[in-house]
């Protein structure tokens, strides 16, 4: 009852291992996806102990630091009972098969391509960024950080009504794509100043500095980064108070107070995939790799700045 698998075994390590297929519907994975700020920071062993219990992913296996099998980005298409052929998105680790409940799958909608639905994660993380950030109609409206997440939550906030929207970030690579998906493009000594909402999703303190400095009075900073153990100086002298400025924090594992009540993270998900409906998203997978190769290739794809979203090909 198990099926071939990725583990971290140790800093730097991956090895494929057995993974226990799980309890409920059959699945062949066709594609998975890596999210790499997550986890480049498990394979690093750099999950602090302080949220090993918070930062499982749902169908994790093993234990923080190692061995571990993570992730949370799979694509297959079922082998039985009432979804039987049906392409499904599921939050289950790198692997070849598996088996969860029908309710935890979650069916693509109907055109999407099973290459660009192991998007559906990073789409549901943005989603939920964009919620806490509260951006609207109009808003001058400024990503820092041009990786996977923050291109996504560029992409949804360029549909806003009349959203003025600049992706920050030193590697020209990403222009392109910021232009395709209707936004301006600044390096860091350009960014535009005076911003109504500011998105932090570089991971790092010269970007969360940035993020403060370009905030226009009284406008909040979304913070989606996840440091780690990493420790984060700010510049909270200066004029952060008299500015009124407000750091609001984002994590996917919570939905936003004010939908809570009427959303779930099924629901979410599920709108996550209908959003995913954009050929130019293709743009935002930056690789593919047979899952025969990846324990090999696994840390250079999350050590290369370049990574956005690298599929995994079974």
């Amino acid at each position: 009852m198990t099926a071939p698998a990725l583990w971290c075994t140790g800093p730097g390590t991956a090895e494929i291992r057995p993974g226990r297929l799980g309890e409920g519907l059959l699945v062949r994975t066709l594609f998975s996806g890596i999210s790499r700020g997550t986890e480049r920071l498990v394979l690093e062993g750099c999950v602090p102990e302080s949220e090993h219990s918070r930062m499982r992913a749902p169908f994790q296996e093993g234990n923080y630091p190692f061995p571990v099998k993570y992730g949370y980005a799979a694509v297959g298409e079922v082998q039985e009972g009432e979804l039987s052929g049906r392409l499904v998105f599921a939050l289950f680790p790198h692997q070849c098969a598996f088996r969860l409940p029908a309710e935890t799958l979650v069916p693509l909608p109907a055109g999407l391509a099973p290459e660009r639905a192991v998007l559906g994660a990073n789409m549901e993380t943005a989603l939920n960024i964009l919620w806490d950030s509260s951006a609207g109609a109009g808003d001058r409206i400024a990503i820092v950080g041009g990786g996977l997440v923050g291109l996504l939550v560029a992409a949804l906030a360029a549909r806003l009504p009349g959203a003025e929207v600049t992706v920050i970030d030193p590697l020209d690579r990403r222009a392109p794509v910021a232009t395709l998906l209707g936004c301006a493009f600044r390096h860091p000594d350009g960014a535009p100043r005076d911003q109504d909402v500011v998105i932090h999703t570089s991971a790092s303190q010269d970007g969360l500095t940035l993020a403060l400095q370009i905030a226009g009075n009284q406008a909040s900073v979304t913070e989606a980064s996840w440091h780690g153990q990493a420790e984060i100086a700010l510049p909270l002298g200066g004029a952060f108070h008299s500015r009124r400025l407000r750091i609001v924090s984002s994590q996917v594992g919570a939905l936003p107070l004010g939908r809570a009540a009427r959303w779930t993270h099924h629901r979410r998900l599920g709108k996550a995939l209908e959003l995913l409906d954009d050929p130019r998203l293709d743009m935002l997978i930056s690789g593919e790799t047979a899952f025969a190769d990846l324990p090999a290739a696994y840390p250079e794809i999350l050590a290369d700045p370049a990574t956005l979203c690298h599929r995994i090909r079974y």
